[in-house]
């Protein structure tokens, strides 16, 4: 049985895997495998956004982890990154989100952490899947006193701001900056705006009123137009939006300009390697990244490394090859002196903590990055498919790589998190890269639909 996907498990709530029984089980398989592998710990930190199913997904993991014996602590609503972080220095065994991320309220999902804080391996997670389908797994269950315990955190937010707090140096301020915070009625919806106040900044807060449906609704670093349009309303010197979860970031400057994740990489790297702080010389991102970040890192020096889209794949690059700086372009930025996954306040900080230094605008900050235009076309499939088992949709791939002749890129791919074939060009003639985005997602669509027989 697979459940996990690039990005742990994700679904439609009441649909396989994200029913109650489904999860009660994911709940019990993954507190008799931490049991095993941590002798003498017994504590799963568990937080969620800001959907209404994740109260269902909430009980149902805690009375499965608790029906094996390990005590449960809750945090409630806090940004991904925030229970990477608190997992660590709680010292507990692992940690638990429950989310979907940037998909719409109807979805969710659980991603852990191990106690470290960093996404479990692979090898963890088929171990998990394993146990799941186990008809033996309820023999398992402890009796009596043995059972675990739920408790509750209530300072957890307050914890992760003073913690991003003490990333900048001592005497910090972002005074005299107005920003306007679009939280996409999520995870970080006190998180951001409060932490920024602190921190002296004037700040105009979109869509921090959760009511469990309206999470990534027409808002956040998924819809850039409302923070676009606030920043003009507003005058603001920049505009910042987090995804559902909170652990993405994208910019919009002075002049309403959008600033995705290669760009802030590509600032960030510049800065970090004029200041002796960019291990290895290096940038890890994915393959999805623009060949002008690539181009523009050249320019000082700087190498980039790319990996397969997923943060998880950038993280694992990073650990393995010593690096600090990593992300993808969808806003998730690992600053891994930091913290051990894309973090989305923390981006906010950081850049806004560079404009301050500096005394310039975003957009003179972005100046000097010039990316090669792209197109990314997402086509919705019924039932994923090997693309390169299908003669005809890798002869349009051809085709469209000899028309671009070297002067872009060309990348098909099936997603990680949704039934979806993402087809991605870039390249100097946006007509032309249009064009051929358009005739190879016609082929996906045709070859990829079920009454094909393929």
């Amino acid at each position: 049985m697979k459940l996990f996907g690039t990005d742990g498990i994700r679904g439609r709530i009441n649909e396989h895997p994200m029913t109650p029984e489904t999860v009660l089980r994911i709940g019990m398989a993954s507190a008799k495998l931490l049991r095993k592998l941590h002798q003498g710990r017994n504590m799963v930190l568990i937080g969620k956004d800001t959907r209404l199913s994740g109260y269902m997904i909430e009980s149902a993991l805690t009375s499965g982890i608790c029906s094996m014996g390990m005590d449960v602590t809750l945090v409630g609503p806090l940004p991904t990154p925030g229970i990477a972080f608190l997992t660590r220095t709680l010292r507990v065994d692992a940690g638990i989100v429950i989310s979907a991320s940037h998909n719409p309220f109807q979805d969710n999902g659980i991603k852990f952490f191990s106690h470290k804080g960093f996404k479990l391996p692979d090898g963890i997670e088929k171990k998990i899947e394993k146990l799941v389908a186990d008809e033996s797994l309820f023999k398992h269950r402890p009796k009596g006193e043995n059972a675990g315990k739920a408790f509750r955190l209530d300072d957890a937010t307050g914890r992760y701001i003073e913690y991003i707090k003490s990333t900048l140096a001592k005497g910090t301020t972002l005074e005299g900056i107005k920003v306007v915070v679009d939280s996409a009625n999520g995870a970080a919806y006190k998180t951001t705006p409060w932490l920024l106040r602190e921190l002296g900044a004037e700040v105009i807060s979109l869509h921090d009123k959760p009511d469990g449906m309206n999470i990534n609704r027409d808002c956040g670093s998924t819809y850039m137009g409302a923070l676009q349009k606030a920043v003009r309303m507003h005058k603001a010197d920049v505009g910042i939006a987090h995804d559902g979860d909170g652990d993405r970031t994208l910019f919009c400057d002075e002049k309403c300009r959008l600033v995705d994740g290669d760009t802030i990489m590509g600032m960030c790297a510049v800065d970090m390697e004029m200041r002796g702080q960019l291990k290895k010389g290096a940038v890890v991102a994915t393959v999805m990244s623009n060949l002008g970040l690539e181009r523009h890192l050249d320019r000082h020096g700087i190498r980039l490394i790319r990996t397969n889209v997923g943060d998880r794949f950038v993280v694992e690059k990073m650990l393995d090859g010593g690096y600090n700086l990593g992300g993808e372009q969808s806003g998730h930025i690992v600053f891994l002196d930091l913290n051990t996954t894309g973090d989305g306040p923390i981006t906010a900080v950081q850049v806004l903590n560079l404009m301050k230094v500096r005394n310039v605008s975003l957009s003179k900050l972005t100046s000097s990055i010039k990316l090669f235009p792209q197109v990314l076309q997402n086509i919705t499939i019924q039932k994923k498919k090997d693309i390169s088992s299908i003669p005809e949709i890798q002869d349009s791939i051809r085709k469209a790589e000899k028309k671009l002749n070297k002067r872009g890129r060309l990348l098909v791919r099936p997603s990680g998190t949704e039934p979806k074939i993402r087809v991605m060009l870039e390249g100097e003639d946006m007509k032309l890269i249009n064009r051929l985005a358009g005739d190879i997602s016609r082929v996906v669509k045709k070859y990829m639909s079920d009454n094909q027989g393929i």
